[in-house]
C-alpha cells in the first residue's frame, strides 16, 4: 500500500491496483501550491463531509479521471446535479464491497454543509479493509465512544486522524481515539492549513511518543509505502 499526502486531509491510497483519493482540498491550500491536480490520477474519490476544505477539487479531478465519487446520499446528489454521474451513495453504518476492498461509513461528530449552504447530511469517517491493510480514515470529528465499536469489528493497522484542535480533535483526543480503535499508528491530518490549527510538530510528536504511539506527520507531496 502506497500513501501520498496532498495537504490538509487529502490522501491518495494506492492498493490492489486502484487509487483511492480522500477529501481533495488542494488548489485553495497555499501550503499545497506545488501540487498540480492535473497530475493526480484516481479511480475513486471518497468524501467525509460537505465542507469546502474537503471537496474543493472534486469537480476538476473528476473531469480528468472520471473517478467514482463515494459519499453520503446528500453529497452525491448535489454533485450529480453538477454532472458527476459516476457515483456511489452511502450512509452511516453502511458497507460496500468495491474492487479494491470494502468501505464502511462510520460515525463522525462534526457539522456539515455544502458550499451553497444546503444540507450535506451527516459527517462521516471510513473504515477501509483491503488485502494489504485495514485503516480508519476518521474525517473531521470529535472524540466519540462510537470509535470503540470499530475495534470490535476490525483489526485496524493505522488511522488517519485530525489533530489540529479547534475544529476537530487535538492530539490528546486523537491518542484516546487510537486506543479506542486499538492501533498504535496515527497519520495526522487537518493541521497547519489555517492559523486556527497550526501545530508545534515537535511537541505533538513527543506527546504521541510518550503515549507509546507512532505519529507520522507527512510532508505535502510525500509518498511512502507500508
Amino acid at each position: 500500500m502506497r500513501i501520498t499526502y496532498y495537504g490538509h486531509s487529502c490522501f491518495l491510497i494506492e492498493t490492489e491496483g486502484k487509487k483511492v483519493l480522500f477529501d481533495p482540498f488542494i488548489t485553495p491550500n497555499e501550503l499545497a501550491r506545488e501540487i498540480d491536480i492535473n497530475n493526480i490520477q484516481a479511480d475513486y474519490i471518497l468524501l467525509s463531509h460537505g465542507h469546502q476544505d474537503h471537496m474543493a477539487d472534486v469537480e476538476a479531478i473528476y473531469k480528468n479521471t472520471k473517478a467514482t465519487l463515494v459519499a453520503n446520499f446528500e453529497i452525491v446528489s448535489w454533485f450529480a446535479n453538477k454532472g458527476i454521474e459516476n457515483n456511489h451513495p452511502m450512509n452511516t453504518g453502511g458497507k460496500k464491497e468495491f474492487d479494491f476492498g470494502s468501505v464502511k461509513m462510520v460515525n463522525a461528530i462534526h457539522s456539515s454543509s455544502l458550499p451553497d449552504g444546503s444540507y450535506a447530511g451527516s459527517a462521516a469517517g471510513f473504515v477501509v479493509q483491503t488485502k494489504e491493510k485495514t485503516f480508519y480514515y476518521a474525517g473531521d470529528t470529535a472524540l466519540t465512544l462510537d470509535m470503540q465499536l470499530i475495534a470490535e469489528e476490525y483489526k485496524i493497522d493505522l488511522a488517519f486522524m485530525p489533530i489540529g484542535d479547534n475544529f476537530t480533535m487535538n492530539i490528546h483526543d486523537a491518542l484516546k481515539a487510537a486506543d479506542f480503535v486499538k492501533t498504535n499508528t496515527i497519520i495526522g491530518m487537518h493541521y497547519d492549513t489555517f492559523p486556527y490549527i497550526r501545530l508545534d510538530h515537535k511537541e505533538v510528536k513527543n506527546v504521541a511518543a510518550n503515549a507509546g504511539k507512532e505519529l507520522k506527520l507527512m510532508e505535502i507531496g510525500e509518498t511512502f509505502t507500508l
